[in-house]
């Protein structure tokens, strides 16, 4: 691992090598194997993986291990992706009311015709009713709401890859 120090007033940024490359890709496949079994995969001892991990984790590289579900396998039927347009000075507010949502996966404020991208999952078409009603059009400050059904997914990832 290797600092990159920038002129302004940023934090270092971690510059990544081969080995830390390999950790996380296989980390990335399967992030429950174990210290030794990576090790073995990549050619370090248990205890340099587990360092490894350890120095990734603390700057921020690694945020989270997590696990991801199906959601048509827990009865979530419904996934829709929604342009979300808001008046600026709400902007903030709605966010993270958004952001508090069970039904949201991933919330972003983007450049072009929209404020925010939102991505959430539901039950079924009622669901998402409520939550367009009850919830969605509540907020102060929403101008406009553009909703896209997934129809089928042929790829998900889950954080990035190196």
């Amino acid at each position: 691992m290797v600092y990159v120090y920038t002129e302004s007033n940023e934090l270092p940024q971690m510059t990544l090598d081969e080995i830390d490359r390999s950790i996380l890709e296989a980390l990335h496949e399967n992030s429950r194997i174990s210290y030794t079994d990576l090790g073995k995969q990549i050619g370090l001892s248990r205890v340099a993986v587990q360092s490894r991990i350890s120095a990734l984790i603390e700057e921020g590289v690694i945020e989270r291990f997590t696990v991801v579900i199906n959601p048509v396998k827990v009865g979530m039927n419904v996934s829709a992706f929604f342009n979300v347009d808001i008046e600026p000075k709400y902007l903030h507010e709605v966010a993270e009311k958004l952001a508090m949502e069970p039904a949201v996966t991933s919330l972003y404020h983007m450049t072009g015709p929209s404020t925010l991208h939102m991505h959430g999952i539901f039950a079924n078409m009622k669901d998402m009713e409520n939550f367009l009603l009850e919830k969605l059009y509540t907020m102060p400050g929403i101008i406009r709401v553009e909703t896209q059904m997934l129809l089928k997914r042929y790829k998900s990832r889950m954080g990035m890859k190196l």
